[in-house]
């Protein structure tokens, strides 16, 4: 019962999904304040203050919450590899034997045909 549940979470597909959800919620974070903070307070100098909440006069452009947003974006995005991604890793490497190889496919009737004539093409020149 328990090996199935843990195979089923140690499975890439739902850690890269829990991954994903958390990465893209911090990028969002990003994104929303580089339009809230930074695009829309220039747009709203150069055309006035149409409906824009709380929004300060030219060069009073809030890059501080946006570069908190990215800072802590970079934060999530490193605790996420540093303590999900590396641990499950090491801990598939340590459950997962390498697989062996492919072995090569067998030559074709073709294939043998061709090589037993180049062998003897290079007979042939070798005795001459």
């Amino acid at each position: 019962m328990f090996e199935g549940f843990r195979t089923f979470i140690m499975r890439g597909n739902v850690v890269d999904l829990a991954v994903g959800v958390v990465i893209g919620t911090a990028f969002g974070a990003v994104v929303e304040s580089l339009v809230k903070d930074v695009l829309m307070a220039v747009i709203a100098t150069l055309v006035g203050q149409p409906d824009f909440s709380n929004m300060l006069v030219f060069g009073a452009v809030r890059l501080g919450s946006f570069l908190t947003a990215v800072i802590n974006f970079l934060l999530i995005a490193a605790a996420i590899y540093f303590f999900v991604v590396v641990p499950i890793n090491k801990l598939n490497g340590l459950i997962r034997k390498p697989e062996p190889p492919p072995a090569p496919p067998k030559a074709s009737a073709e294939e043998k045909l061709l090589t037993e004539i180049r062998d003897l093409l290079q007979q042939n020149i070798t005795r001459s």
